[in-house]
């Protein structure tokens, strides 16, 4: 599945000539995995962040501490900052990011094993943030990150295709 959504991706990135950075954390980048097993990806993927660590998030994507230590890795707020630098940091046009608790352990009552933020960014443009409570255990939830982070680029670019 991943894999046809990585190509839909891609056809809908090289249709409007835009290049793709990916940020990612727990997926561990899985999502650049999927996007580099399509023939071509070089043409519409220009790189991947994987900011595993709270540091890493700090150092390569400017996420602030604060915005760390406030809300946490697992936040709206850090993949929305995830998503900025990751366009900051590249010469993509479009990012997405993803954050959370792929398990078994590190859940916690407000954010349980399973809850994933993603964001998906263009560049001088809006971002959009979502959350989801994922179920499976590790291997199914980052799977189905995998998915998800595709699929919000397909529907992300979705809106431009759609003109009248």
């Amino acid at each position: 599945m991943s894999d046809i959504l990585a190509a839909q991706a891609g056809d809908a990135l090289k249709s409007h000539g835009l290049m793709l950075a990916t940020a990612e954390s727990c997926t561990g980048g899985g999502v650049a995995q999927a996007i580099t097993d399509v023939a071509g990806s070089s043409a519409w993927f220009e790189r991947g962040f994987i900011t595993y660590s709270n540091l890493s998030k700090q150092q390569m994507l400017g996420v602030r501490e604060t915005t760390l230590r406030q809300h946490g890795a697992v936040s709206e707020m850090a993949v929305r900052e995830m998503v900025a630098g990751a366009l900051q940091h590249s010469t993509a046009q479009v990012a997405l990011a993803v954050s959370g608790i792929a398990g078994p352990d590190g859940g916690t009552a407000d954010k349980p094993v399973g809850t994933m933020w993603f964001a998906w960014g263009i560049k001088n443009g809006e971002t959009h943030a979502q959350r989801y409570l994922l179920n499976g255990n590790r291997s199914e939830i980052r799977a189905q990150a995998v998915q998800i982070a595709l699929q919000g680029i397909i529907n992300l670019l979705n809106p431009l295709t759609e003109t009248a």
